[in-house]
């Protein structure tokens, strides 16, 4: 088993930083040529999602639609002022799993993995960890 992390710095309150080619790294740093990968961000105001990484514009979608759903200035009981960023990243999760064959990730043509910034400027980590199979 290999546990990395990478480490990220957001730059803006709310946004969608792609990290697919970092994690890339950790996997062919590992030497792993068959297993899964395992993301994790111990974090309660950030979040971890695959999606299109292609068109910029689905990020922008998918943030602005989660703005309107879940708006910073809801009403909410939580007396810190990021409410909204503990419910966004409690929808769309923590962690996440890829398959990895042939020492590469197996992402489909036009996903990406993002890490999900809800309550920025910070900096992140994502813990990654990487199980090889055994045959």
């Amino acid at each position: 088993m290999v546990l990395s992390v990478i480490e990220v710095s957001s730059t803006s309150r709310q946004q969608f930083i792609d990290i697919t080619d970092r994690v890339e790294g950790v996997v062919n740093k590992s030497g792993v040529k068959n297993g899964v990968c395992f993301l994790y961000v111990p974090h309660t105001t950030a979040g971890i999602t695959i999606n299109e990484n292609a068109d910029p514009s689905v990020v922008t979608d998918i943030i602005e639609t989660l703005e309107r759903v879940i708006p910073l200035d809801g009403r909410y009981r939580h007396l810190e002022g990021n409410a909204h960023a503990h419910i966004k990243s409690s929808i769309l999760g923590h962690s996440a799993c890829v398959l990895i064959e042939d020492g590469r990730l197996m992402l489909g043509t036009w996903q990406g993995v993002f890490l999900c910034e809800f309550d920025g400027p910070r900096r992140r980590k994502v813990l990654v960890k990487i199980i090889e199979e055994k045959v």
